[in-house]
């Protein structure tokens, strides 16, 4: 048949009309066989009288030819279009030996013409990378090298990677390009190229992957800049000042190297000790002059003031009348003397008279305004007013009478102190104010019995309050007026400030603090919403405040803006939850705002009602802090020996409520509190006691271990859970305990205890409760709620909230107390200072140090001189 096939083609069939040589309008191509499927050859050639296919030098069968004629239109001249097959098998006959190729053969009268070749390929891609990107850790700004050789195929693979699925486009990132060899190239790395990196290989038959590669970018902590140096921490003698920076510039971010050194540096400092002045002896007296005087005098000497001190009190001259041969004596001077003694005599006792009618007049009057207060204290310092029980008795004092039923606040001391001296008295800049002096500044403030049981039953009539708990212990309550005070439930962290003027002058308010358990409030939470801090209500709601009050509370977050989205709850009187505010965003109104800390938040808020705060995670690194802490039997009569391991949200109020419980079970702590980081991974909690020694104790666990499901301690409302490890003494002389127990989240962080005790009598433990007797009082009201005093607040406020010529005001304050990143509240305020001295408050009382408040005062001071300047008509 090639001998016929060759014969055929050699005899071409005559009658072309033309003699031009044949003229390919279209060659066959290169082509893939993808799997079985067959791939088609075409050729078209114009003038031709015959085309056949010739395929790695052997003509292709005729039959195996279609022939399509036609006629270009344009030039009249016959048109041939001849396709063939080939399938996989044939290529497959010649497979290693060289590669299939076919190639057109076209007639005309005038001659033939031949095609290009075109090559058939089997397409194929192997499976396997011949190499894959690896998983880095790179510091922020280095350069990242991902490489990645694709699988061996036909036709050769093209290469596009993903980040996080995406595809990366260097067109559209600058920062990004891939190399002749495929590699993926970050110039500078950034914290958004921490991702999981998959280089993809495609062609026409197949698409692959290769291992993912987990490029993590981290950022190793730098330091800040040193603060200013502290004041001297004594005012007199020998004392030490420091000064700290922090690991913010940058802070560690991905596992990056934290600072190395000291955060803190301290160094002593010397004050020098004012010196008050003393009065030398007299001198002899002089000799007596013609005008029948002599004198004598002395020296403010015996020291000399220094370094502040006072100077002396009382004449430096003395004179007295005398006689002797020098002066002149007649009858009629002596007379003149004796008049002008008399006279002087007379007007001494009216004047005395008169003052002592204006002082009796002023005490029948029946009292002072209540907004007055000692301005003696302006000069006196940040001493706080101590509290007394009122004198009944005691006809002295200056009585404030806004409700003679609640409490009677009563002040005493000089209203305004004798200044020897110039119209003005410039307050120094180093020491804002000086200790008190001997004059006294006492609040009495006192509370009938039997108003707690009144103010509980005027609420139980109310719907609003239904749900109150009707215990004391985690309630406070207490009558305020414009003076301001404070409700604090003891031993949890919560308390209520309700600022000066807060409460509008002529009204009184009965306002109350509870603490809810989770049982009773029903707080719904959907997805990854958990409960991060106690539910507190404050009250009564709708009542009209004119300035922000602060409830604090704690919360049990490990707060960041990349795992964390947290939000204030605030209940409707309908009973529905509202989200008021979400932390970090721009606030949508000015009602609430809330300053968020390590262990505790503060929340501005002008309408009272029933709080909380919950987030949401927004990755598996969001966590929690729980609290670990280890009780037993403080007697064991038996064999058997109970620990029980309670975990609970990492808040002073859950604590409370689990030493509460333990004290009624007879428990003892025996072991210190641990906190353990539970992350947002879905991994359950375990527990488990090893390395007792078993020829002493045995444990009854059937299990290697003890779970707590993750959802029972991610939602939080369950604020403490707990395990029970029950063990067995072998003998009842035993009482030496020791054993390590883990506490572990799964693929997590975990705590050991090392427990090493007596069981009989060991209570080293004990100092970790809180004893009852710590409790403090629930309310305070008017000035004893405050550390600073009233009017030595006024003058800051008035000084501090208009704007100052050299930056000297309440954004100067703010950033001296680290508050910088409030501005933007405080000055949506009509007193921005107040703000911030009312957050001062909540944070500081009742341990805060009134030193350092005054240091930062005094510092604002220091940039206008004439800031502080105090008029005798201010008093």
């Amino acid at each position: 048949t090639g001998a016929q096939q060759s014969a055929t083609v050699a005899n071409p069939v005559s009658g072309a009309s033309t003699d031009l040589l044949p003229h390919f309008q279209l060659e066959p191509e290169d082509v893939y066989i993808v799997k079985n499927k067959a791939v088609s050859l075409a050729c078209r050639a114009t003038p031709a009288t015959q085309i056949y296919f010739k395929c790695n030098g052997e003509w292709v069968h005729q039959g195996d030819h279609v022939t399509q004629h036609s006629t270009d239109r344009a030039t009249g001249l016959p048109v041939m279009e001849v396709r063939i097959e080939v399938t996989r098998q044939q290529v497959e006959k010649i497979f290693g030996l060289e590669e299939y190729w076919c190639q057109c053969v076209a007639w005309s009268s005038s001659g033939t013409t031949k095609s290009q070749k075109a090559f058939v390929r089997i397409a194929y891609l192997r499976k396997n990378f011949e190499q894959e990107p690896m998983a880095r850790e790179v510091s922020i700004e280095q350069g990242i090298v991902l490489p990645c050789r694709p699988p061996e195929g036909i036709p050769p693979a093209e290469v596009e990677w993903l980040r996080n699925e995406e595809l990366v486009d260097p067109a559209l990132d600058a920062n990004v390009y891939v190399t002749p060899e495929h590699s993926l190239v970050l110039r500078q790395a950034r914290l958004a190229d921490t991702a999981n990196y998959t280089c993809v290989a495609k062609n026409i038959v197949a698409r692959r992957r290769s291992a993912s590669a987990a490029i993590t970018v981290y950022v190793n902590g730098g330091w800040s800049t040193w603060t200013q140096w502290s004041g001297c921490s004594t005012s007199c003698g020998r004392g030490w000042q420091k000064r700290s920076r922090t690991c913010t510039n940058p802070t560690p971010l991905n596992g990056g190297a934290f600072c190395e050194g000291q955060n803190v540096q301290k160094t002593a400092c010397t004050t020098l000790c004012p010196v008050d002045g003393a009065w030398s002896e007299w001198s002899k007296w002089s000799v007596c002059g013609a005008e029948c005087t002599h004198w004598r005098s002395r020296e403010c000497s015996e020291p000399a003031p220094r370094n502040g001190g006072q100077e002396c009190h009382g004449p430096e001259l003395d004179t007295r009348n005398c006689t002797s041969e020098l002066c002149n004596h007649d009858a009629s001077g002596m007379e003149d003397v004796a008049l002008y003694v008399g006279l002087v005599a007379v007007a001494v006792c009216l004047v005395l008279l008169l003052l002592v009618g204006v002082l009796v007049y002023c005490r029948k009057k029946g009292g002072l305004d209540s907004d007055v207060a000692d301005s003696s204290i302006l000069t006196a310092g940040f001493q706080p007013v101590s509290i007394k029980p009122s004198k009944a008795d005691n006809p002295g004092l200056l009585t404030i009478q806004p409700d003679l039923s609640t409490a009677t606040m009563t002040y005493q001391g000089s209203l305004c102190p004798r200044q020897d001296g110039p119209a003005k008295l410039q307050l120094p800049n180093g020491h804002l104010l000086s200790p008190l002096g001997a004059g006294r500044h006492t609040l009495h403030h006192s509370s009938p019995a039997a108003e707690g049981a009144d103010f509980v039953a005027r609420l139980s009539t109310q719907s609003y309050f239904r749900s109150l708990p009707r215990g004391n212990t985690n309630m406070a309550y207490g009558t305020f007026n414009f003076l301001g005070g404070r409700l604090m439930i003891p031993n949890t962290g919560i308390s209520l400030l309700i600022p000066p003027d807060a409460i509008p002058r002529g009204k009184i308010y009965e306002v109350y603090l509870t603490l809810h358990k989770q049982e009773e409030v029903r707080l719904p939470l959907a997805g990854c919403q958990t409960l991060l801090s106690p539910i507190v209500s404050c009250g009564p709601p709708g009542v009209l405040l004119t300035r922000p009050a602060i409830l604090a509370m704690g919360h049990c977050v490990e707060a960041s803006a990349e795992n964390w989205s947290i939000r204030l709850k605030k209940q409707s009187c309908e009973g529905t939850w509202e989200d008021v505010l979400q932390l970090g965003a721009e606030p949508c109104t000015e009602l609430y705002y809330c300053q968020l800390e390590a262990q505790a938040c503060y929340i501005f808020t002008e309408q009272l009602g029933r709080f909380a705060l919950v987030g949401e995670s927004l990755s598996m690194a969001a966590s929690k802090r729980l609290k670990l802490v280890l009780f037993a039997p403080a007697a064991c009569p038996s064999l058997e020996y109970n620990i029980r391991v309670y975990c609970l949200s990492d808040t002073q109020d859950v604590l409370k409520e689990v030493i509460q419980l333990e004290k009624q079970l007879g428990g003892q702590l025996i072991g210190a509190p641990r906190v353990l980081h539970f992350k947002d991974s879905y991994h359950n909690l375990r527990l488990s006691i090893h390395d007792m020694p078993s020829s002493l104790w045995k444990s009854k666990l059937l299990a290697s271990y003890q779970e707590i499901p993750f959802y029972h301690i991610w939602s939080g409302l369950q604020p403490f859970l707990h395990c029970t490890f029950t063990l067995e003494r072998l003998s009842p002389s035993t009482c030496e305990l020791a054993c390590k127990i883990w506490v572990w989240q799964v693929e997590g962080d975990g705590q050991s205890f090392t427990i090493n005790f007596n069981i009989a009598k060991d209570t080293r433990f004990s100092d970790w409760l809180i004893p009852d007797s710590e409790v403090g009082a629930p309310a305070l009201v008017g000035p004893s709620a405050f550390k600073i005093p009233f009017l030595i607040r006024q003058k800051i406020i008035s000084s501090l909230d208009p704007p100052g010529t050299r930056g000297a005001d309440w954004r100067t304050l703010a950033q001296k107390l680290n508050l910088d990143s409030h501005l933007s509240y405080f000055a949506s305020k009509p007193s921005p200072t107040s703000m911030i001295l009312n957050l001062w408050e909540a944070r500081h009382f009742p341990n805060g140090n009134l030193s350092q408040l005054a240091a930062a005062v005094a510092e604002v001071g220091k940039q206008d001189g004439a800031l502080f300047t105090v008029s005798e008509a201010e008093c």
